[in-house]
């Protein structure tokens, strides 16, 4: 479904995108990255309104850039707002339709099921100018998915959303998945793409730091260089046991001994061994804190992942 072969981006001096190469078949995919991280970058080189500096694009087996009429196979939802105070949400979609070449009938019927699927039929035809954030988000969701295009993209679905509504939304991507539409969304908040989907491809800076399901990224994760944190009133009697590991880069005991932060050249290690030194010892360690439980943590160690440090 998207090939891309070391792609990069240039703005100027900035970097966009750099050397990404991934290649995903038909299916769900979650975006994961800070905000600023090139996330929006790619969406725009796979839907054709960026050109790479190098490399190669290719959805569908088609160049986005160079072919407009694979933009029919194709829904984006951007995460820019959308607002033309003066019309409604049921004529903007209507003429989004028509955009893709089908007839003023089967537009108006297309518009009118798309805004259903997101909870607008009741204000439909009530101008944009009125509506709230939400309602906004929910008009663009719609005129993403009216034409039904095989592959859905989406940039920060959920903005604007309140709690009901980001429920409803997650239910409704389900279906689409389970309905065979492919997915690709973005999100800097990692559980919003754990409902609908277990595939993830992590990116900062630019660099596509690591790809694969969320068992395998945990991997990564486990087999990179990070630091952890124990907390608790005995957490200084694990020092002896840390002291002489090989895989122990760094120890300090903090805020007067009750929390310990160790630097890792190989956590899996310590995984292994610190439930035993516990239990045998019979210590009280309260905390238990990795880089898991940080998304930024998770970004800083694969990017030293990525640069091959080992530290």
């Amino acid at each position: 479904m998207i090939q891309l072969e070391k792609v990069s981006k240039l703005y100027g001096t900035v970097i966009g995108a750099n050397d990404l190469t991934v290649e995903l078949g038909a299916g769900a995919y979650g975006i994961v990255g800070p905000n600023g991280s090139g996330k929006t970058t790619l969406i725009n080189l796979l839907t054709g309104q960026l050109r790479p500096t190098l490399g190669k694009v290719s959805v569908f087996a088609q160049d986005p850039w160079r072919n407009r009429k694979l933009l029919r196979r194709i829904g984006l939802c951007p995460a820019t707002d959308v607002l033309y105070p003066n019309v409604s949400a049921y004529e903007w979609v209507t003429y989004q339709v028509r955009l893709h070449g089908l007839s003023q009938a089967d537009s108006k019927q297309w518009a009118t099921e798309s805004l259903a699927q997101v909870q607008m039929t009741e204000n439909m035809h009530r101008p944009m100018g009125e509506y709230s954030l939400g309602m906004r988000q929910r008009t663009k969701i719609a005129q993403a998915l009216a034409h039904r295009p095989e592959l859905l993209i989406l940039d920060e679905p959920y903005n604007g959303l309140d709690p009901v509504g980001r429920h409803q939304m997650t239910q409704l991507l389900i279906q689409l998945s389970e309905q065979g539409t492919s997915l690709l969304f973005a999100s800097h908040v990692l559980h919003e793409i754990e409902e609908i989907t277990s595939s993830f491809l992590l990116i900062h800076g630019g660099r596509l730091l690591a790809s694969g399901t969320a068992s395998e990224v945990e991997q990564i994760i486990a087999d990179t260089p990070q630091e952890v944190v124990l907390i608790g009133p005995d957490v200084p009697k694990l020092i002896p046991h840390l002291a002489d590991q090989a895989w122990v880069d760094s120890i300090q005991l903090l805020a007067e001994r009750t929390e310990l932060r160790i630097g890792l050249r190989d956590p899996s290690n310590l995984y292994h061994s610190v439930a035993d030194w516990i239990s045998n010892d019979q210590l009280q360690i309260d905390q238990f804190q990795t880089a898991n439980s940080n998304l930024t943590a998770v970004f800083e160690s694969l990017l030293r992942h990525h640069r091959g440090e080992s530290k």
